[in-house]
């Protein structure tokens, strides 16, 4: 009955409003996934997959090892013997895990006693040590200032000296120093802990570096002081580091300290210390990349550094690299420096230049030995100087200079010897040539007369020829040789002579030197004439030895370099040969001039230069310092500069004293240092002696 009367129900056409409504939301909702879809795979496809390759991609860059700088030895008929100035050697850094410390303020102190205590303790010894000086230097100057007799004076300088040095011996003062020396430990001390207790009190902290480029010998100390107790103490004889473990020596087992740890990362490296350090500088690191700095390793930097490579795969499960569809750059090595400097030569020559600065209480001092011949640089060194090794805890920055490039001097009468070859180059004066010296001359434009640095001791010479005026250094004879060429032309010569403008050494930041005055058009005659006897224009070291170099090599100027050699990685070999920069005066002035400067060895101020079995030719200078407003009334700079041998050059050098104590003049100073290395160097590179 009842299906009967379903069936036989009339239909209804009008459907319900919320089905059509529910109908058109699907309608709407499909719609909006087929546009997400159309904009996420189409539109943003390339983002998207960009993304996605980021989270399944690994990448890194490769660094190259960088390039050594390297010297040679002398040639002794076997293959070249090649040692390392720079190179690359792992060092430690030195981290802490925060997390797994479990007494953090243990381990500060322990930290804190390592690292700084003793470095604090110098640095207090020596604050201390230099007020007791200072107290001592003030109490002299008011003796000094007061009224008493010279006699009384010297008395009771003597007796503050004395008191000072035995008060140093009394007990009861070292005890009271020590506790004044442990009374500013104490004070320093907290800062210092506070700084440690920032990184190792970090509780779920993962990783905080503590101390980079630690030599393994730094390392296990560092190891040995955290492990050791009370109970026991380690000492660091007592291990070493094995790959990237620190291990007992005895029995190879591991010494782990909880919440420290160390990575191993490669970093420049200076077997020599100082030796040559003005000339190589230094890398720093700034975000893991190295950088040259200064020297050669700021000058050849992109060719030391080489070409990074770069590695690129696919992230697999753990963490793993799929090898497969993998991109990989290998990375080029830098290229090594060979440089022309010789071993031997180089210890030598610094050696002894650091012991006569020592022993003449000087400012500085510089060292430049050249092969006369090519212009090769065989040593050159200066004090004051550095560790590279340890260039961040140089406090004094000018000390990264190269002081024979670099700064500029007035040279005195070495260059006396330039304006003897100009005039006699020109034909206007001879050896035997003379002139009446009244021991000082006035020149115009000028208020006072100039004179000879004899004239208050010696007065007038009389007559005397060329050769008289290098012997006994007259300033008149220098001013006597520029007249007789006339300013303009002496101007040239000194320009010729590389005067003014950079020698082009591979070292960077050089100095032009300053001869302005000798570059107007009309060069004033006073300016001329203080120029004669090298004082009024300014050199640098390396201009004023190879000036010399083109004396001793038949009148003919040659650049100075001190790369030998370029080895690429792709074992290419670029050789740097001697290059001719002028002629600048004949060879036959060239040997005459040669023959007067053995004169001045023979009988004049450079007579402590003679070197048994050869002829040696020189000239001294010492010239004021210039001030602002004038010179130094008691501060000198000391020049020498020889040829040897003089009958077949084969080593020109150039000694200089800054500012020496107790001596006045070249000759007892910077003569001594250049005949001891040139006895060496001649004997080392096996020089036959012609002079019976």
């Amino acid at each position: 009955m009842w299906r009967d009367n379903r069936q036989n129900k009339p239909l209804n056409h009008n459907t319900n409003p919320r089905l059509r409504l529910f109908a058109a939301l699907i309608f709407l909702l499909l719609g909006a996934i087929v546009y997400r879809l159309y904009y996420l795979q189409i539109l943003q496809g390339d983002w998207f997959t960009a993304l996605a390759s980021g989270q399944h991609q690994i990448s890194s860059r490769l660094q190259p090892e960088r390039g050594k700088i390297l010297l040679h030895e002398r040639d002794t008929g076997q293959a070249q013997q090649l040692y390392p100035l720079a190179t690359n050697k792992d060092f430690s850094s030195l981290y802490a895990v925060p997390k797994d410390i479990v007494d953090p303020a243990g381990m500060a102190e322990k930290l804190f006693e390592h690292f700084d205590k003793p470095v604090l303790e110098n640095q207090l010894k020596t604050q201390m040590e230099k007020d007791e000086q200072n107290r001592l230097l003030r109490e002299i100057d008011a003796i000094r200032a007061s009224e008493y007799s010279e006699e009384d004076k010297a008395a009771r300088i003597r007796a503050a000296e004395d008191l000072a040095a035995s008060k140093k011996k009394e007990q009861d003062w070292v005890e009271l120093r020590g506790i004044a020396l442990e009374r500013l430990i104490k004070e320093r001390k907290q800062e210092l802990l506070d700084t440690y207790l920032k990184r190792v009190d970090k509780p779920g902290d993962p990783y905080e570096p503590l101390k980079e480029k630690l030599s393994d010998d730094e390392l296990v100390a560092v190891y040995a002081a955290l492990a050791s107790t009370p109970e026991r103490t380690i000492q660091a004889s007592e291990l070493e580091r094995r790959l990237t473990k620190v291990v007992f020596r005895e029995d190879g087992s591991e010494l782990k300290i909880e919440g420290i740890g160390f990575n191993l990362k490669s970093y420049r490296f200076y077997p020599e210390n100082s030796i040559a350090a003005n000339i190589i500088g230094f890398v720093n690191y700034i975000d893991d990349e190295g950088k040259g700095r200064y020297g050669l390793e700021e000058f050849f930097n992109e060719e030391l550094a080489g070409k990074s490579g770069y590695l690129k795969g696919e992230r697999g499960v753990s963490n793993t690299l799929i090898v497969n569809d993998r991109e990989y750059v290998r990375p080029e090595a830098g290229s090594d420096l060979v440089l022309t400097m010789d071993r031997g030569a180089q210890f030598m020559a610094c050696d002894a230049l650091e012991a006569a600065v020592k022993k003449h209480k000087a400012e500085g001092g510089t060292v430049i030995a050249v092969n006369a011949k090519t212009g090769a640089i065989l040593a050159m060194c200066s004090v004051p100087t550095f560790n590279p090794n340890d260039y961040r805890n140089v406090t004094n920055l000018e000390n990264f200079n190269n002081p024979a490039i670099l700064y500029q001097y007035e040279p005195g009468s070495v260059f006396k010897v330039i304006t003897m070859a100009a005039a006699i180059d020109q034909g206007k004066v001879s050896p035997s040539t003379t002139y009446k010296d009244e021991g000082s001359i006035m020149i115009t434009g000028w208020h006072k007369p100039i004179s000879n640095s004899d004239y208050s001791t010696k007065g007038a010479h009389g007559i005397v020829d060329m050769n008289a005026v290098l012997e006994m250094s007259l300033n008149t004879g220098a001013i006597f040789a520029m007249k007789q060429i006339g300013p303009k032309t002496f101007s040239e010569y000194v320009i010729n002579f590389g005067f003014g403008e950079k020698t082009g050494v591979e070292l960077g930041s050089e100095s032009r030197g300053h001869i302005e005055n000798l570059l107007k058009n009309k060069v004033k005659e006073i300016d001329a004439a203080t120029a004669s006897f090298g004082q009024g224009v300014a050199v640098t070291p390396l201009q004023m030895v190879m000036s010399y170099q083109a004396l001793a090599n038949q009148g003919v100027l040659m650049k100075p370099y001190i790369v030998k050699e370029i080895h690429h990685d792709d074992g290419r070999i670029v050789e740097f040969k001697p290059h001719k920069v002028r002629s600048v005066v004949s060879a036959q002035t060239a040997n005459t001039v040669l023959a007067m400067m053995v004169n001045v060895v023979e009988s004049g101020h450079a007579q402590g230069a003679k070197i048994e079995g050869y002829y040696i030719g020189g000239k001294t200078g010492t010239a004021q310092i210039a001030t602002v407003g004038g010179y130094s009334a008691d501060k000198y700079i000391h020049t020498f500069i020889g040829v040897a041998p003089i009958d077949n050059p084969q080593i020109v050098m150039l000694t200089k004293i800054d500012a020496p104590q107790g001596a006045k003049y070249a000759e007892s100073t910077a003569v001594p240092l250049w005949h001891d290395v040139a006895d060496f160097l001649l004997n080392y590179y096996q020089v036959p002696k012609t002079r019976k």
